[in-house]
C-alpha cells in the first residue's frame, strides 16, 4: 500500500519542484519591482506632505509599506516557504 502511495505522490513532487522554482524566480523579480515602487511611493508621499495634502501623504505611506519588504512581499515569501516545506515533506515520504 505504501508503494502505491509513493507512486501517486511522485507527480506531485515533480509539480511542486517546478512550481517552487518558477515562484522563486518570480519572487526575485517582484522584489526588485516592489523596491522601486516603494521608493516612488515615498517620494510621492514627501511631495504630498509639502504640498499640504496630508491625506494623500498618509495614503502614499500606507502603499509604500504594503510594497516594502515588510508588506506583501513578506507574505509571498512566507507562502513560498510553506511550498518548500511541502515539497521537502513529500520528498522525505518518497525516500522513506
Amino acid at each position: 500500500m505504501r508503494i502505491i502511495l509513493k507512486i501517486i505522490a511522485a507527480p506531485f513532487v515533480l509539480a511542486l519542484m517546478l512550481i517552487v522554482a518558477v515562484l522563486s524566480f518570480l519572487s526575485c523579480i517582484a522584489g526588485a519591482v516592489c523596491w522601486l515602487a516603494c521608493t516612488v511611493f515615498v517620494l510621492l508621499a514627501a511631495c504630498a506632505f509639502f504640498a499640504g495634502l496630508h491625506t494623500g501623504c498618509i495614503a502614499m505611506l500606507v502603499l509604500a509599506f504594503l510594497v516594502s519588504p515588510f508588506g506583501l512581499p513578506a507574505i509571498g515569501l512566507w507562502l513560498l516557504d510553506r511550498l518548500y516545506g511541502a515539497k521537502y515533506a513529500l520528498q522525505d515520504f518518497m525516500v522513506s
